[in-house]
């Protein structure tokens, strides 16, 4: 945020002040997915009858995500947290700039836009930058089901063909389980004119969540969570009431931050399945696990090094590869931590190596020498997980920690800091002002040069 105050600039912004060496103990209440809650929200699109979505995590990208829904017309109600979602008096138009910017998933709305009306005209869409995300996916089994889509100065417009009134089924074979492609065209297909196969689909929890939530709706999908997904078309979809899914990379990163302090928590709800191959790294680095029901408790003990390589589901995740390298800082031994999602997601490396941490990094594998402590720095979180990997490094460091860039971390986990405090962690949101020095000042690209030496007035 920037003021203005007797003729004179100043930047405004939020940090954590975080106190090191402090366990956690006690429960954690899991959100709702963010990942899952952001399509189903692009899913209420496809019917004109109202949808009722519970356990709604209260995020910034939520808020874009309904943001963009009222853009076109939709009407939404929020209490707590559940939305009703009215979709009944939609104007079709082209979606602003500004509102799809920074949010992958508007993305997700050309599908149900295109299958219910016919057309869809959406701007190329933004997110952490964590690398290129192409869209290749998307728009190949668009045309696939038969339409036609021209990219216009980043603008994607998509319409059926001439003299067609519904899309068709085909059958797709994505060349990558990207998960935003099989969303985009599950949705896509539900109202097409006969069977869609889609081979290769990703099988993430987040699109299990929306084929339940889709066949709530009158939707005739089979087989998700399978690498091929069949969809026969339906003329209409109604409304439901659906619950959202609990976060699975918001119980992960609280687990791998209990390990990193050989802390004892649980945490509670969650689907103990989609956080396997987690829960089986935690152990193989020394920390017990126990699963009674819908919670996991863990004891941290002693943390040994081990390796990992992301991948898609039930693959370990890429969005817990920046907490778990943050654990990894500190183990016994030498780790070696592979990213194969993303091509640019290693930004927190820089940053965990100027806390003390010993990593080298080439080709998207980080080579890591455990040390015995961190110490407490002044930094910039650069996107959502990678503010949350500092935010665990603070909590092991000897000493005071300041972490800026909490846009980001807002993005995706609901409450993280008074969730930590409540385990025991000394953690509190403050504010920071200070003259900008306007000639070389770039208010899009905060970096850590200019933030460092900051401190809470």
């Amino acid at each position: 945020m920037v003021c203005v105050s007797n003729n004179k600039s100043y930047l405004k912004s939020q940090h954590l002040k975080i106190i090191g060496q402090k366990t956690l103990r006690g429960k954690v209440k899991i959100s709702g997915a963010k990942n899952s809650a952001l399509v189903l929200l692009a899913a209420s699109l496809l019917t004109d009858e109202k949808i009722i979505l519970d356990n709604v995590p209260l995020l910034t990208d939520i808020e874009k995500m309904g943001n963009i829904l009222k853009n076109l017309g939709v009407k939404l109600h929020n209490k707590d947290h559940q939305l009703i979602i009215d979709s009944k008096n939609i104007s079709i138009q082209e979606l602003p700039y500004e509102l799809v910017n920074g949010l992958r998933a508007s993305f997700f709305c050309i599908g149900a836009l295109l299958t219910r009306f016919g057309e869809a005209s959406i701007p190329l869409p933004g997110g952490c930058n964590i690398g290129e995300r192409p869209i290749n996916e998307h728009i190949n089994g668009l045309r696939a089901l038969g339409a036609e889509i021209i990219i216009d100065r980043d603008i994607v417009k998509a319409k059926l063909v001439k003299k067609k009134s519904k899309l068709f089924g085909a059958n797709i074979r994505l060349n990558c389980p990207s998960v935003g492609a099989t969303e985009t065209l599950i949705m896509a297909a539900s109202l097409a004119e006969g069977r869609t196969v889609i081979e290769n689909a990703a099988r993430e929890p987040e699109i299990q969540d929306l084929c339940q939530m889709l066949n709530k709706m009158g939707a005739k999908i089979y087989d998700s969570g399978k690498e091929k997904i069949i969809i026969d078309g339906v003329h209409k979809l109604h409304g439901c009431t659906h619950k959202v899914i609990p976060d699975r990379i918001e119980a992960g990163t609280f687990l791998i931050a209990a390990a990193a302090t050989s802390s004892s928590i649980t945490v509670s709800p969650v689907i103990p399945n989609h956080l396997e191959a987690v829960l089986n790294k935690l152990e193989e680095s020394g920390s017990k696990i126990i699963i009674k029901g819908n919670s996991i408790s863990i004891k941290g003990n002693n943390i040994k090094a081990v390796d990992i390589k992301t991948a898609p589901f039930p693959g370990f995740p890429t969005d817990l590869q920046a907490p778990f390298m943050a654990l990894m800082t500190i183990a016994k031994g030498r780790s070696k931590i592979t990213e194969t999602i993303f091509e640019n997601r290693m930004n927190h490396v820089d940053l965990l190596n100027q806390m003390g941490s010993s990593i080298t990094l080439k080709d998207n594998i980080a080579h890591i020498n455990g040390v015995k402590n961190l110490r407490g720095m002044t930094l910039v979180g650069l996107d959502l997980r990678s503010s949350a990997a500092l935010i665990i490094a603070a909590l092991t460091s000897k000493s005071v920690s300041y972490v800026y860039g909490l846009e980001h971390l807002d993005r995706g986990y609901e409450n993280f800091e008074q969730k930590l405090s409540k385990l025991g962690i000394e953690i509190k949101r403050q504010i920071t002002k200070r003259k900008i020095n306007e000639s070389n000042y770039d208010k899009s690209n905060q970096n850590n040069k200019e933030i460092a030496g900051i401190r809470a007035a």
